[in-house]
């Protein structure tokens, strides 16, 4: 099954369980209904609504249905698009999060990261909004994050934005074992290991499983995680983790400069002992912007010298 029809069955059987609920945006129930992602959705008791591209105006609406008791989603065909409701986003709220809502708004955009694009297509980073707004935001790449965030979020009475890859969207859908899950789906342990500590932020798992496998090569373990939410959030039980292998590994592929994954790793050494650590991103290049393949490249040999000394 690809990824897309996944998302959509998963969305499906949280409209099946609630009503009084609206969804809209642009050719949400029209046309190629966003790629797949909101084909054939149907609600009890509210309205789908095919919408124009005014999106300041919109994100309006959510928190104005949001204070009447009406739940909504704002499908969103990028995340580019958001900006345009920044206002809203950052001032409307500061009004509205000082309440105490019984109904939801959450804001769902694709994080457009396929690269073919261009450059007004291109904007993966999603840090970047939950920073600037203070608002909870969550990631998702695989069945088992994807059916815990969107139960947990989608409906949950107040304001959140959640988003995946339009790259993941049309690949085959990830089925991996969970190790250990949050409580609050802030992150996702999918491997337990002795060697080192895989953390991998927004969008990134995929590059993480690789490495991993890799090392499992060398016989060397590894304990992967995946860090879901935007905001800071507890990391304690990864900290015991990174404290037993003592070797640390971060992995964010998002096009911020003002990452989730350097607040993080901060923290790691204030409270850690480790032996060592390597941060993979993405260093600005000329072409970042153009269209073409958009993905982070990695030596993983060479991360993988740099922490066991040329295994």
């Amino acid at each position: 099954m690809k990824y897309v029809q996944y998302v959509n069955t998963v969305i499906k059987e949280q409209l099946s369980a609630n009503s009084n609920i609206v969804l809209y945006g642009q050719n949400i129930d029209a046309g190629s209904s966003l790629s797949g992602l909101t084909r054939g959705f149907k609600v009890n008791e509210g309205f789908i609504i095919n919408t124009q591209n005014s999106e300041n105006l919109l994100v309006g609406v959510g928190f104005g249905l949001m204070l009447n008791n009406i739940s909504s989603v704002f499908f969103m065909k990028q995340m580019d698009f958001l900006l345009l409701g920044i206002d809203h986003l950052v001032n409307t709220y500061n009004i509205i999060r000082q309440t105490n809502p019984n109904a939801s708004f959450t804001v769902f955009p694709v994080t457009v990261d396929s690269g073919f694009e261009g450059p007004q297509s291109a904007l993966n980073n999603f840090d970047d909004f939950c920073s600037i707004a203070g608002v909870e935001g969550y990631s998702f790449t695989n069945k088992q994050d994807t059916q815990c965030i969107i139960s947990k979020f989608l409906f949950k009475p107040g304001f959140r934005i959640l988003s995946t890859g339009q790259k993941l969207l049309r690949e085959e859908v990830l089925d991996l074992k969970v190790e250990y899950k949050d409580p609050n789906c802030k992150f996702f342990q999918y491997n337990k290991g002795n060697n080192a500590t895989i953390i991998c932020f927004n969008q990134s798992l995929k590059y993480g499983i690789e490495l991993r496998d890799l090392m499992l090569k060398k016989s060397l373990t590894s304990s992967l995680f995946s860090i879901n939410s935007h905001l800071n959030a507890d990391y304690e039980y990864i900290f015991q983790d990174i404290s037993l292998t003592r070797n640390l590994i971060i992995i964010d592929d998002t096009k911020s400069k003002n990452r989730l994954s350097n607040t993080f790793l901060t923290e790691v050494l204030s409270k850690c002992s480790i032996n060592r650590y390597k941060i993979v991103y993405r260093e600005p290049q000329i072409n970042d912007y153009f269209p073409r393949e958009d993905s982070l490249e990695i030596d993983y040999k060479g991360v993988i010298n740099e922490i066991f000394i040329k295994i």
